[in-house]
């Protein structure tokens, strides 16, 4: 439960501080939105039973090693608010800091791009007018429930939390159904038959890597009691949060995948329109399996949306508290709301909904591209984790653990590596594209502050950003990667 302290005779309210029980719900709230909805199709265009297990298993393993990093990096540096960010400007400097803040931010919010999509796409399957999720009604009808949403969470962070937690609850229901009932009409031979996985997709090894963006993205969130760490009511809560959230959802993520391979063969889930889960039921139960799913998905859609927004923001704010963000960013209102943040954040979606309209693909575009923009920050979080390790520093005053920690991040580092990996070009160049022109707010930073722009390190890091910016810029002209 939330709650709040006397207001102070301004009339200012005080800082709403969280429990666990709501950081959890806000965690959990993160990672279950729109991306389990669509795992069956998504997985069965890339694999089978067999690299669906292995996907999950090192999914599994590789979220599980970060969500201990989180919780390693809350306990042993308990200054350090906005996890992710702050993590990477402790661990590397301020350059590299300010790339991982902006890099979360643009992920979380290219990942609510995804969201109205989907939500589009949900509604297209009834009325022809919202297609896919990307015609010219879908994105008016997501542009003005967008910006309903940002006046509802300028009313304040304890309005915006007690909602995520009604919410959390009512939409884990259909998914758990959903389980539920592909499970009672599992059908051994279909599923055996599912096992191998798909002659198109080449070896298991290309079928796993495949399947790894969509994976990152729905455990998109672990890392949320972290991000919001400065209203804990408690600070071990925040780690506490972060690995009862994800192993309250892990199951139920690589549930849904492998239950829905014993119901149709691989072919046909793969062809299925989004969101998959409810074609998967369909097939199951009748129609009436679709409608329970598809108003499960925009009920879960809109929980997550919330929370999603609320962290996003709140990267942008601590950051630029920190004078590491322009100083516009760091205005809140009576509420305890970063304001100027939050409409940023909902600028930047405003203006990527509408490029999606020229995308072949909406949907998997803003999935892939949130998953791929949030690589650097886990990345950097995990590298600063296991510099604390191996340096021994707050490990000379409490060195119980040190053992366990050194496995734990090492796992971790190596698990971020292969996800910049099984990125692949295509979606390194984009993130390029985004992260590049992000640098005018760091010299905007750097100048009210009356500093050199950069560093001689920092002009090699600009360099290699503009460079990458102008081969995605090319690559995207003469048609090697397209949107």
């Amino acid at each position: 439960m939330t709650d709040q302290k006397a207001a102070p005779q301004t009339g200012v309210s005080a800082p709403v501080k969280l429990s666990m029980l709501t950081m959890t719900g806000m965690v959990v709230g993160s990672m279950v939105g729109a991306g389990v909805f669509s795992l069956p199709r998504r997985f069965a265009q890339e694999t089978g039973v067999a690299g669906a297990l292995i996907a999950w298993t090192i999914a599994g393993v590789g979220m599980l090693m970060l969500a201990f990093v989180f919780q390693l990096l809350a306990n042993r540096k308990p200054k350090l608010d906005a996890g992710v960010y702050a993590y990477a400007k402790a661990g590397f400097g301020e350059y590299l800091g300010f790339f991982s803040a902006f890099g979360y931010w643009a992920s979380a919010s290219v990942g609510l791009v995804f969201y109205w999509v989907f939500i589009m796409s949900t509604i297209g399957a009834v009325v022809p007018g919202f297609g896919d999720g990307d015609t010219i009604l879908a994105i008016a009808i997501s542009s003005a429930a967008l910006w309903g949403f940002f006046f509802l969470i300028r009313r304040g962070i304890k309005e915006a939390a007690a909602i995520n937690r009604i919410v959390t609850v009512a939409k884990i229901v259909p998914i758990i159904v959903f389980i539920l009932l592909a499970l009672f009409v599992l059908k051994p031979d279909v599923f055996a038959a599912n096992w191998g996985g798909a002659d198109y997709a080449g070896s298991l090894f290309n079928q796993v890597r495949n399947t790894m963006l969509v994976t990152v993205f729905v455990f998109l969130g672990v890392e949320g009691a972290s991000t919001y760490s400065r209203h804990a009511k408690r600070r071990a809560d925040v780690g506490r949060a972060t690995i009862l959230g994800f192993v309250s959802v892990f199951a139920v993520f690589a549930s849904v995948t492998i239950v829905s391979y014993g119901v149709l063969p691989m072919g046909e889930i793969a062809k299925l329109r989004q969101p998959s889960m409810a074609g998967v039921l369909e097939a199951a139960v009748g129609p009436w399996g679709a409608w329970f799913v598809s108003i499960g998905l925009i009920v879960s859609v809109l929980g997550a949306y919330l929370a999603w927004s609320l962290m996003a923001a709140e990267v942008l704010f601590v950051a630029a508290k920190d004078h590491d963000m322009p100083r516009f960013l760091a205005r809140a209102n009576s509420q305890d709301v970063p304001t100027a943040a939050l409409l940023l954040t909902a600028l930047f979606v405003q203006a990527v909904l509408v490029i999606i309209y020229f995308a072949n693909d909406a949907l998997n575009l803003a999935l892939d591209l949130t998953s791929a923009l949030t690589l650097i920050p886990f990345f950097l979080a995990a590298l600063y984790a296991l510099k604390l390790v191996t340096t021994r520093e707050t490990y000379v005053e409490e060195p119980r653990g040190w053992g366990r920690d050194l496995v734990v991040t090492i796992l971790a580092v190596v698990y971020t590596a292969f996800l910049l990996f099984a990125a692949g070009l295509t979606f390194v160049l984009l993130s390029f594209i985004i992260y590049a022109p992000a640098t005018i707010l760091f010299v905007m930073v750097r100048r009210e502050q009356g500093r050199k722009v950069f560093s001689g390190r920092e002009l090699i890091i600009f360099a290699v950003s503009v460079l990458g910016a102008i081969l995605g810029i090319v690559a995207l002209s003469v048609g090697w990667i397209s949107l």
